[in-house]
């Protein structure tokens, strides 16, 4: 009996040493207009569509700046690298390391009205949640659970030396002020990256990592400008994201279980 005992042990042992098995990847592939059903399912959708790509018009009470969610995932949630919210139901309920806890996709949501759209939460029972959960669904109907979305994110992204908001400045005239502005505002169509319009310090944005890896994967070489490189994404960012913008009061509720970042902006 003690040597089938052990045996057990080192068997469990050895399951508990062995590595996860690597989740399926299958290619970003956002399903067609015509495949939205009719009836209230598709009202649902077509609304939560709205509110994604125009979050000020279709959610005015709870928006709290210029920004939409599509400022941020392109193409109404389609494009890759561009934080795609494509496969994005089948992640959820998930850890957010942020608030330290398990949390649910409307938890998700709400994060990005608090902190990018600096505005107020949206009640799990509204027409607007309900849209916006629809949309997302819909966007991953045929996402496997578990399955890896390739183009999911953004990739990260390394400086070869320490990111320089001076030299920054001078690529943000040089590459971003043709559509962003001299004063980082830009247009109707164009968010603003700083300023009361923008999103707050809680946004994940905010970050100068997170806002390199965006800004080369999704805005270098744009209205024929040269490509940046990894270095110059780190500078420009650098600049633009410690810009002037609004404060966010729950900070003080962030990291709970510690791993702060370190580009944390407070």
């Amino acid at each position: 009996m003690t040597r089938s005992w052990m045996g057990l042990v080192v068997l469990s042992l050895g399951m508990v040493a062995a590595e996860p098995p690597k989740p399926v990847q299958v290619p970003l592939k956002a399903p067609q207009e015509a495949t939205i059903p009719p009836g209230p399912v598709g009202e649902a959708i077509r609304l939560g569509q709205k509110i994604f790509t125009n979050t000020p018009k279709y959610a005015p009470a709870y928006s709290g700046n210029a920004l939409s969610c599509s400022s941020c995932h392109l193409d109404a949630g389609k494009a890759p690298h561009a934080a795609p919210m494509v496969g994005l139901w089948a992640v959820f309920p998930t850890y957010l390391p942020r608030a330290g806890r398990v949390g649910t996709m409307e938890d998700r949501i709400n994060g990005c009205f608090l902190r990018s759209m600096n505005g107020k939460p949206l009640p799990t029972s509204s027409e607007e949640m309900r849209g916006l959960l629809a949309y997302v669904w819909w966007l991953s109907r045929d996402v496997p659970v578990g399955a890896e979305v390739v183009g999911r994110g953004n990739p990260p992204l390394q400086a070869l030396a320490p990111a320089d908001p001076e030299r920054g400045k001078a690529i943000y005239a040089r590459a971003c002020v043709v559509c962003h502005g001299e004063d980082g505002q830009g247009s109707a169509d164009i968010p603003p990256l700083w300023g009361p319009r923008s999103f707050n310090l809680g946004a994940g944005m905010a970050r100068t990592s997170k806002a390199a890896a965006f800004v080369k994967a999704n805005m270098s070489g744009l209205g024929g400008t040269e490509p940046l490189t990894a270095q110059e994404a780190w500078d420009v960012s650098a600049y633009f994201t410690h810009q002037p913008r609004p404060d966010f009061p729950g900070k003080v509720n962030d990291w709970p279980r510690g791993g702060k970042p370190a580009d944390s902006r407070y």
